[in-house]
């Protein structure tokens, strides 16, 4: 059972390309990999019928060819998607070759294959220079074919939520159509890394599986399937600030649920012994995000607070906001380490508005109290919520039939 890591995991991970120049980005990806060739004719050419050998075959050229030449320009944010010679964009022919792939794919890790560890899959992380990772076993493929489904999905989402410049050079706002599609994307995303953890990870030998490069860990999945939750709310919450009747509490909630993503997405993330590079810049957006979550949720939490009728509350919805304008400057701050300039979410523009007056009003609005030191040290906490979003509820699609069906015939 051969297996390599060209790159050593566990912290030393290749750096390659400096992760600075981020371009325009709604949503941080973290890595992003494809397969490159292996031969299957010489481990599975006595083990398996000749024409699902051929089929198997072509298809993984295919996916080779299409991913090593569309996939980095692909998932680049740009304003338009570039058509490929063979039409249509590059991300649907991505997203065809994978489809049709994954079943036949499959047919070697049905239950009772002999055909699972015998041959040596390579995928090459695009981040880098120079990682690659070659195991030998089927179902690391089939891993590795979801994780790159859920970053296709992820960078589907940078095309929808990008502002498009129209031709005399204004920058145009997303429209609600793309907001609404965006959050149904996000969650196939979420439901994509939600399946590689529950069906496909458990089936790696837990021999191969440290193996594994970082990206594919199961602590880094777990971020990236929170971060597409996260980031769902987040649309949601910048619907719910431009519609007139969202009330307080529906804005709350969100912000509220939020926070729990991007916490647990944090909680995962925190515990990969990343050195540097991209890992380490996935740490920064995520810590950077979760503070942001946090500075919505205690101001929509202040607000409600404020309606209150009792000293009390008016004190406890001071310290609340001003809890929500620090976590404002502390999020600025985590945008400067992350040193990128992504675009401003709508949450995020009306709360670098809101937060700074509303503090400053309620200080002297509740001045009285503030002086005589009767407002409480700490910020209440907030409300705990049960999270309403989940991830897609995506299943492997079952085996393509073509090599039972030929064995039938043979027979």
């Amino acid at each position: 059972m051969g297996c390599l890591v060209s790159t050593p995991r566990h912290g030393r991970e290749s750096k390659g390309r400096s992760p600075d120049s981020l371009g325009e980005v709604a949503v941080f990806l973290p890595v992003l990999r494809i397969p490159k060739s292996a031969d299957l004719s010489v481990p599975l050419g006595h083990r398996l019928p000749k024409k699902y050998l051929e089929r198997l075959s072509a298809l993984r050229i295919r996916l080779v060819v299409i991913a090593t030449e569309e996939a980095p320009a692909a998932l680049k944010a740009r304003r338009t998607e570039t058509e490929t010679q063979l039409g249509g964009s590059a991300l649907s022919d991505l997203w065809q070759s994978l489809e049709e792939y994954l079943p036949v794919l499959l047919r070697l890790v049905k239950e009772g294959s002999q055909t699972t560890d015998k041959v040596q899959f390579v995928w090459i992380n695009q981040n880098t220079d120079s990682e690659e990772t070659c195991i030998s076993d089927a179902w690391y493929e089939v891993l590795s074919v979801l994780h790159l489904m859920a970053i296709l999905s992820l960078s589907e989402v940078n095309l929808l939520l990008l502002p498009k410049t129209t031709a005399e050079g204004r920058q145009a706002t997303v429209s609600e159509e793309n907001k609404r599609s965006s959050i149904d994307v996000f969650l196939k995303a979420a439901g994509y890394v939600d399946c590689a953890v529950r069906d496909v990870l458990p089936q790696i030998p837990l021999q191969l599986r440290k193996y594994l490069p970082l990206d594919l860990s199961e602590g880094l999945l777990r971020a990236l399937c929170q971060q597409a939750l996260a980031q769902a709310v987040d649309v949601q919450l910048g619907m719910a600030i431009d519609c007139p009747k969202a009330t307080l509490a529906v804005k709350r909630r969100l912000a509220c649920e939020m926070v729990k993503h991007w916490q647990q997405a944090q909680d995962n993330v925190s515990q990969i012994p990343f050195s540097g590079g991209w890992g380490f810049k996935y740490q920064l957006y995520i810590k950077w995000k979760h503070v942001e979550a946090k500075a919505a949720a205690y101001y929509f939490h202040g607000l409600i607070l404020d309606e209150g009728n009792t000293e009390k509350s008016y004190g406890t919805a001071v310290v609340a906001v001003r809890a929500a304008e620090e976590f404002l400057k502390e999020s600025k701050r985590g945008c400067e380490a992350f040193n990128s300039a992504p675009p401003l979410s709508r949450s995020r523009r009306y709360l670098s508005e809101k937060i700074p007056k509303d503090a400053q009003s309620m200080m002297r609005r509740n001045r009285e109290f503030y002086s005589h030191g009767t407002f409480p040290q700490m910020a209440p906490p907030l409300p705990d919520f049960v999270l309403a979003l989940k991830p897609d509820e995506y299943r492997l699609p079952p085996p393509d039939p073509s090599w039972d069906e030929e064995d039938q015939h043979r027979g």
